[in-house]
């Protein structure tokens, strides 16, 4: 971990930064006051950044690779909720907000490098910009919104609607997260992703 001065890829993660889709509308003297704040760094595939059940939480910019918010009950039975890619974000904003501990854990789905903050530090920076703050919490609820969406889904659509919704919606990520993953988070086995992927059925 290193911030992001002192970083090798400093002008690579800063651009990166510039295109993340929360921070794209920063000034380049916005951008240079959250940079001080920031950390950057590398995961392997499964490294934890978040940990269920937590208060002490992060805001996270995804850099390169894959995260995936994933909750899990008392037998260890998870749940993946949704996954991010690069220009995107994890926070555990609403439940920091709530007082509660974070519903669900972050982990990364592939080597991945993200550039992170304590969430108390991001909330204090986002009330100095009240319009990223507004935009920010606008992402915030329609995560949510499509979180309970894909909740639905799991129940109302059959296996191959699932894959199609997905599709639909997340084209450019199917080729990119594991298939075990991918059919983890669509409530398939990998067998039957594999069988409907090379059956045309979708």
């Amino acid at each position: 971990m290193s911030s992001v001065q002192n970083h090798p890829d400093k002008n690579v993660i800063r651009v990166q930064l510039t295109q993340n889709s929360i921070l794209s509308e920063l000034t380049a003297a916005e951008h240079d006051d959250l940079e001080q704040r920031l950390s950057v760094v590398d995961c392997n595939k499964g490294d934890f950044l978040l940990h269920q059940g937590v208060h002490d939480m992060e805001q996270y910019f995804v850099l390169d690779g894959i995260l995936k918010r994933v909750v899990a009950n008392q037998q260890a039975k998870e749940m993946i909720l949704r996954f991010a890619d690069e220009r995107d974000m994890e926070t555990s904003y609403a439940a920091w907000c709530l007082g509660t501990p974070t519903p669900y854990s972050i982990v990364s789905v592939t080597k991945a490098r993200v550039a992170k903050l304590p969430l108390p530090v991001w909330v204090e920076f986002l009330d100095s910009h009240p319009k990223l703050k507004k935009s920010f919490e606008y992402y915030v609820m329609g995560l949510m919104s499509e979180i309970m969406a894909h909740t639905i889904t799991l129940h109302m659509l059959d296996a191959p609607g699932r894959v199609q919704r997905f599709l639909r919606k997340h084209a450019e990520l199917f080729d990119r997260i594991p298939k075990k993953e991918l059919a983890s988070y669509l409530n398939l086995s990998a067998e039957t992703l594999s069988r409907l992927k090379h059956s045309g059925k979708i």
